[in-house]
């Protein structure tokens, strides 16, 4: 029986409140912070924030492997619940017993142990880069609605967006949700929980501005391989 779904899951308690506070300190003391940018560049008006894209550089390099880590582990959940994901746009087949291959469906993909389903992940996507932002409390935002999907210069990488995700590091403020336009709802930060949902305009969002309390966040996306990894060149 087919169940209907808006495909926006939060999972809860995916990284620790430790890990959160250590992740928040570090980017307090950090001399990378600089204004958030949109794919157009700085506008406040846009996007109000502080940000420090942290896979540009080496000494986070453990908190990237932490993150990505904590979004695999929500993404294959994700994945085992919305195969077509990866089923879509590729035709994936599987090695049987015997030798011979067969095509793989959703059934198969979540009747997938864990170690079948990191290597089909790492076959179909790869991991964006993350990063950390900060928005102050009573003026921080991103109130523009936007998705994750657009024409860039720079090969098309955000075309490649197969989902966003956004780890909440703190919930001591009011307001601040993630909010969905088409689908009607309202994501409350809390801490540690991952949110993961579609990148194309389906699912446009926006951030709202927190009250009483600065809200920081991880955010990133898993993306598609490129066709030349995924085909090669020929």
């Amino acid at each position: 029986m087919v169940t209907s779904s808006d495909f926006i899951e939060v999972y809860d308690q995916a990284l620790t409140p430790e890990a959160c506070k250590a992740l928040i300190e570090r980017f307090q003391a950090s001399k990378h912070v600089q204004r958030g940018e949109t794919g157009s560049g700085v506008d406040v008006s846009m996007k109000d924030s502080w940000d420090i894209a942290i896979s540009r550089h080496p000494e986070w390099a453990d908190a990237c492997t932490q993150l990505n880590q904590t979004v695999i582990a929500g993404f294959k959940h994700y994945l085992r619940r919305y195969a077509h994901l990866a089923l879509a746009p590729l035709k994936l087949q599987m090695n049987q017993p015997d030798g011979s291959t067969a095509l793989l469906d959703a059934d198969g993909v979540a009747a997938l142990d864990d170690d079948h389903l990191m290597g089909l992940i790492a076959k179909v996507f790869r991991p964006g880069a993350i990063n950390l932002q900060r928005y102050l409390a009573d003026q921080g935002g991103y109130p523009y609605w936007h998705c994750e999907q657009y024409p860039r210069l720079d090969q098309g990488e955000a075309l490649h967006r197969a989902v966003l995700w956004t780890v909440y590091l703190n919930d001591d403020f009011e307001a601040g949700e993630t909010e969905f336009l088409y689908q009607g709802r309202r994501i409350a930060p809390r801490t540690g929980s991952l949110l993961i949902a579609p990148g194309g305009f389906t699912h446009t969002h926006r951030g709202n501005r927190p009250r009483g309390g600065d809200k920081y966040i991880a955010t990133s996306w898993v993306l598609y391989q490129r066709a030349e990894s995924l085909f090669g060149r020929g």
